[in-house]
């Protein structure tokens, strides 16, 4: 699943205690989304994500 978010750090700051299995912290992607990766207790992939180049916030624009 995947989730936009205002800001992808701050998010990661306000959940990181709550997180059992990390899979990648916040990190800027080659195509200009920021993005932190985690499991939810199901095992199920969850992407919250913040656009930051132009071309990726124009995008979701």
């Amino acid at each position: 699943m995947e989730f936009r978010v205002g800001d992808v750090d701050a998010e990661y700051e306000r959940i990181k205690d709550s997180i059992t299995e990390l899979v990648q912290k916040p990190t800027t992607m080659p195509w200009g989304n920021r993005s932190l990766l985690f499991r939810d207790p199901d095992g199920n992939l969850i992407n919250f994500f913040t656009p930051v180049s132009a071309e990726a916030i124009q995008k979701f624009s």
